[in-house]
């Protein structure tokens, strides 16, 4: 025999080696031999190659866990049989415990996540059916559609692991850290509780205040997004399973969707409840554009304070310079000492894509058509990704800014005694025109304010000095 065809006949029985071959309702598909997933899955990958956003660890782990509960539903029902409920609740441990994370490649660019359903389905049935000694891709005794998808469509599956992933995420990463960086803020305004600096409006030099007032806002903005967080989230609990397609729950039993919900609850120790109108949930992922909505102004406020901390830290020597942030690594390549508030500009790009998701999810989310909206898996994905750079950032710039932040006292009080702006307190002695002539002479003639007054005849010095006190400029005075 040719030796030239000998090699090919070699090269294709490796090949061959390494895939299976399984089928689905449009024909036969090869499948890789070390995978669980099956013929839906491998159509999927040659049809969806698309970018490389593939859904998080999070979303794969909730989706396994909505089919856990609802094969335990299914199985006290008597919908599957004992074996086959016990290997699927083995199998959805093992894809929590992340055991096969390698065996969900699909990218989230497929619509309704039908794939992704199907991805779940056929690796729970393919490892069911080894453990109860069956062989894989004969979907026998354990089927994906029949058994591990049975009452459900990946109409109200997709969204409800979803919700649950973005809860536990918002729970277990974002309220942690947003925490972290608000406690970070309300330590460095006690600290700087007594440290009295000039105010700025309009970036102009307006009155006085304190720097611990300064961090106090920065906290109570964290704060008040936080709130709005906790309040978008109380839709998050309500979830669609048991809708099945359109949310009438077609092919459930009556108090399916009660009994699942109470599933998930327990196995997760968090409220979830049963969507009140899955027809809703199903057509319109509403909870998903309130979430983001509420991870918007988190990232609109944290892009505020960053930018206030950029501006103060400016300099060393020629911006405002006010403060000190901690020197993390050199900031330029040319430029030899030069170092960069780097943790603000990386907080900046974080903040900016947050905006950025939350407008497509805002997008899809009023394209949804009829009983429908097929978008739901950006949503999911980009509420997701925004949560887990949000958490990041904020515990990062925690540690790595505030945690060091540092007055410089000597330019803090270089612009205080420079402002102008400390002849408002003079306003109920001299009435408002006078102190505009005043701090307008100061300003023509480089004098300083105590100069200016005292040879217009306004004040005298020491009635000047009697009244300018910056430490009582930052709060009412007493009557």
């Amino acid at each position: 025999m040719n030796q030239k065809f000998l090699v090919v006949i070699n090269i294709s029985l490796i090949f061959a080696s390494n895939v299976r071959v399984e089928t689905d309702s449009l024909g036969p598909v090869n499948v890789p031999c070390d995978k669980y997933y099956g013929a839906q899955t491998g159509r999927a990958t040659e049809n969806f190659k698309i970018g490389d956003e593939r859904f998080s660890s999070e979303f794969i782990h909730a989706l396994a866990l909505v089919k856990k509960a609802a094969a335990r539903i299914n199985h006290k029902y008597k919908k599957i049989s004992d074996d086959v409920a016990q290997a699927i609740d083995q199998v959805a441990d093992e894809v929590m415990q992340g055991k096969f994370d390698d065996n969900f490649p699909l990218v989230i660019w497929q619509g309704a996540g039908t794939q992704t359903n199907m991805n779940m389905n056929e690796v729970i049935s393919n490892r069911a059916i080894e453990i109860l000694g069956g062989k894989i891709g004969s979907k026998i005794p354990v089927h994906p559609n029949d058994h591990v998808n049975h009452g459900q469509s990946t109409n109200d599956v997709i969204p409800s692991a979803g919700q649950i992933a973005v809860v536990q995420m918002v729970i277990y990463e974002l309220f942690p850290s947003l925490n972290h960086l608000k406690d970070a803020f309300q330590k460095k305004a006690e600290e700087f509780k007594d440290i009295i600096k000039l105010g700025r409006t309009h970036l102009q030099d307006a009155v006085p205040l304190s720097l611990g007032q300064e961090f106090v806002c920065f906290a109570s903005q964290l704060d008040h997004a936080l709130l709005c967080i906790k309040s978008a989230l109380k839709h998050c609990y309500e979830l669609p399973i048991g809708g099945t397609a359109i949310g009438t729950g077609l092919n459930t039993f009556v108090n399916y969707d009660i009994e699942v919900v109470d599933e998930i609850k327990q196995m997760t120790k968090l409220p979830f409840v049963f969507s009140p109108c899955k027809a809703e949930a199903t057509s319109a992922h509403d909870c998903f554009v309130e979430i983001s909505a509420a991870l918007k102004v988190l990232a609109v406020s944290f892009s505020k304070i960053v930018n206030d901390i950029r501006l103060l830290a400016s300099g060393p020597r020629c911006g405002i310079g006010e403060l000190v942030l901690p020197k993390n690594e050199p900031g330029s390549s040319i430029m030899p000492g030069k170092v960069n508030p780097s943790q603000a500009d990386a907080a900046t790009m974080v903040c900016a894509q947050v905006i950025g998701h939350d407008v497509a999810v805002s997008w899809v989310g009023a394209h949804g058509h009829l009983q429908l909206n097929v978008c739901g898996t950006l949503m999911a994905y980009n509420v997701m990704k925004s949560i887990r750079l949000l958490s990041d950032m904020m515990r990062s710039f925690a540690d790595k800014a505030i945690a060091g932040v540092q007055p410089n006292r000597e330019r803090i009080a270089l612009h205080l005694n420079n402002s102008l702006m400390l002849v408002t307190v003079l306003v109920p002695f001299i009435g408002y025109d006078k102190a505009a002539e005043v701090a307008l002479t100061a300003w023509r003639e480089n004098k300083t304010l105590r100069e200016a007054i005292s040879e217009l005849g306004y004040m005298t010095v020491e009635e000047f000095d009697q009244s300018i006190k910056p430490e009582e400029m930052t709060q009412p005075s007493k009557l």
